[in-house]
C-alpha cells in the first residue's frame, strides 16, 4: 500500500509540475514569436520564396537577403547559403530548414569574388547586421561548389560564429579550381583573373603558394569543435573529390575533428544535395541544439 501511495505522490509532483512548466513555455514560446514578428529588416523589397516572406535590403553596398520561417527555432537560428542558395534547394535541405525553423540567409558578394577579402568583407558586415537584428550569434554555414571557399574561409576567421559547417561538392584548394594544377583538375579560364584580383596576388606561381584555403585554415576550425558534412559526388570532374572533400577529411581526421561524408556514387558535380536531404538536415539540427545547450 505504501508503494501504491508513493507511486501516486510521484506522478501527482510530476503532473504539477508539468501543469506549472507548460503556461511558462508557452508563455516563451509567444515571447519569442512576437520578437520575431517585430524585427525590422529595414527591406527595399519583399517577396515570397520557396512559400516563405523574404526580405530583401542591402548592407554597405552588398546585396542581401533573409528569408523568415513560419515558426522560429527559439534564438532565432539560421543557415547562411554562402553561394548558390536557390539552386536545388529540395536537395540541399533549404526547404526542410525553413519548415524546421531556421532562418534562410544570404548576401550576394560575387560568384566570381571566390572567398577573396573582399568577399569575406562583405560577409562579415551581413553577420554583424543580422545578429544585430536579433538572429543567433552562431549558425550553420552552407557552401554549395565554390561556396566552399567562403565558408571555410569565413569560419577559419570567426570560428565563434559558426555551429557547423554543410559543404556540398565544395572547392578546398585555389590549385584545384581554377588553376586545376593538382591530379585529376581543371584549369578554369573565367575563375583565373577574378581570383588574381580579388586576392592581389602578382601572379600564378604566388597563388599556387598561398597558404590560405580550405584544406590549409583547418586548424581554428578544428579548436572551436566545429563539426563538418560534406556531400559530393564521386565522379566529380569540376570539383574532384580528391584535393578537396577527401583532403579536408583526412585533414580534419588527423586534427581530431568530427566530419561527416554522404558520397554518391556514379555522380558528378551535379545535382547537388541528396535525392534525400533528411540526414543533412538532421545533423544539421543536432549540431545547432548542441550548441544552444
Amino acid at each position: 500500500m505504501k508503494k501504491i501511495f508513493a507511486k501516486t505522490a510521484i506522478a501527482l509532483l510530476f503532473l504539477a509540475s508539468w501543469l506549472i512548466t507548460q503556461p511558462l513555455i508557452a508563455q516563451a514560446q509567444k515571447a519569442h514569436s512576437a520578437t520575431t514578428e517585430s524585427i525590422d529588416w529595414q527591406a527595399d523589397k519583399t517577396d515570397i520564396w520557396l512559400g516563405y516572406t523574404r526580405h530583401h535590403f542591402k548592407v554597405d553596398g552588398c546585396s542581401c537577403w533573409v528569408t523568415v520561417p513560419e515558426n522560429p527555432l527559439l534564438g532565432n537560428q539560421w543557415v547562411w547559403g554562402t553561394e548558390w542558395p536557390e539552386a536545388f534547394t529540395r536537395r540541399t535541405g533549404t526547404e526542410m530548414l525553413l519548415k524546421a525553423g531556421f532562418y534562410y540567409v544570404h548576401a550576394k558578394v560575387g560568384t566570381l569574388s571566390i572567398g577573396g577579402p573582399p568577399a569575406l568583407a562583405d560577409m562579415d558586415a551581413f553577420y554583424k547586421y543580422f545578429v544585430a537584428k536579433g538572429l543567433a550569434s552562431k549558425g550553420t554555414l552552407s557552401g554549395v561548389s565554390r561556396g566552399g571557399l567562403y565558408a571555410y574561409r569565413f569560419a577559419a576567421q570567426h570560428p565563434e560564429r559558426v555551429v557547423c559547417i554543410y559543404g556540398d561538392a565544395p572547392v578546398a584548394d585555389l590549385k584545384s579550381w581554377p588553376l586545376g594544377i593538382l591530379p585529376g583538375c581543371k584549369r578554369k579560364e573565367a575563375g583565373i583573373k577574378p581570383m588574381m584580383e580579388f586576392y592581389g596576388f602578382k601572379d600564378e606561381a604566388e597563388a599556387a603558394a598561398y597558404k590560405g584555403n580550405p584544406v590549409d585554415v583547418l586548424e581554428p576550425i578544428f579548436k572551436a569543435g566545429i563539426p563538418l558534412i560534406h556531400v559530393i559526388g564521386e565522379v566529380d570532374e569540376n570539383v574532384p573529390p580528391g584535393p578537396n572533400t577527401n583532403e579536408i577529411e583526412k585533414r580534419y581526421k588527423a586534427l581530431g575533428g568530427t566530419i561527416t561524408v554522404f558520397r554518391k556514387p556514379k555522380c558528378g558535380h551535379h545535382p547537388h544535395g541528396l535525392e534525400d536531404p533528411t540526414p543533412v538536415v538532421e545533423l544539421i539540427k543536432k549540431y545547432t541544439k548542441v550548441a544552444n545547450q
